[in-house]
């Protein structure tokens, strides 16, 4: 079977499963298994220059001119040339990857024999889920189980959330302020906080950063969607300048982090399970070197 990844997510999983020697093609967004992917050809490119900030590429987005695969270029001479037997992509986020309704037009145009699944995950069971799914299609259902009784060990392993669990600011947006949604409310709860702005499976949207002055979160983590560390610290004065900043409960005891958002945090694939336990040694006191501490002047 050749297969081609039109979301990050679905590489990690295709990886997992020990199916990337079948992985004929991916998106210029894959970094994951690191080395693995290098002779596997990029089907899809962004019109989005580098180095751009939060704050210009929300523009850049939000426009009807830039929804959903409209950032995204998709290589459909190669995807001929390729001829997978199975495409996946998604259809949950119109900013993350080109769409299924772009994909099975392209299928259809150059009329490949391809089957195209829509991957559409909000939970931590709907990412597993999607890991039975892929496997049901690849014949790897014995290493799925695997996988799933992994995650399901070491999730029932940490603490979860009982009363007076720390309040968690999770941002996936810097610029305008945007909450972790769908299963980041889970991995907070799993960790031993309590999620401030959404719950279980929630779509994230905007905010106005005066929100978090009443919120008043004793934790706050960065890892904002398709940042690394580095380019997320060079634009942590965003939330440093917001009035009320300096006061609140997290900054004055310290308790600011950031971490890598793509790889534990915005993808549902089965890292996500890392990140809930980077979100555990984070409020029990003994960080996981994967996050990074946030010098607040107060610690």
């Amino acid at each position: 079977m050749r297969i081609i990844s039109l979301l990050p997510a679905a590489t990690d999983i295709v990886a997992m499963l020990g199916l990337t020697g079948r992985l004929v093609g991916r998106t210029h967004e894959c970094d994951w298994p690191p080395g693995d992917l290098a002779g596997i050809p990029a089907v899809t490119a962004t019109s989005l220059p580098e180095a751009l900030t939060s704050r210009e590429i929300s523009a850049a987005t939000s426009g009807d001119g830039h929804r959903g695969s409209s950032l995204y270029q998709l290589d459909v001479a190669l995807l001929e040339e390729l001829k997978p037997d199975l495409i996946l992509t998604q259809d949950l986020c119109d900013v993350c990857a080109v769409s299924y309704e772009r994909v099975n037009d392209a299928v259809w145009m150059i009329d490949l024999d391809t089957r195209v699944i829509s991957l559409e995950a909000r939970t931590i069971d709907g990412i597993l889920d999607t890991v039975d799914a892929i496997a049901a299609l690849t014949g790897t259902e014995v290493r799925a189980a695997e996988i799933r009784a992994d995650a399901e060990a070491r999730l029932s392993a940490l603490p979860g959330s009982g009363a007076g669990a720390p309040r968690v600011l999770f941002v996936e947006w810097l610029d305008p302020l945007m909450p972790g949604g769908h299963w980041v409310p889970e991995q907070i709860a799993y960790a031993g906080g309590r999620s401030l702005l959404l719950g279980p499976g929630a779509h994230s949207t905007p905010h106005r950063w005066s929100v978090v002055a009443d919120l008043a979160p004793d934790v706050v983590v960065f890892g904002p969607c398709g940042f690394t560390p580095e380019r997320t610290f060079d634009e942590l004065s965003v939330a440093a300048r917001q009035p009320g900043w300096a006061d609140l409960p997290a900054v004055r005891n310290g308790q600011v982090w950031v971490v890598d958002g793509p790889a534990y945090f915005n993808r549902p694939g089965p890292r996500v399970v890392d990140g809930a336990e980077i979100l555990a040694a984070i409020l029990s006191g003994r960080p996981d070197p994967r996050a990074r501490h946030v010098s607040t002047g107060s610690d």
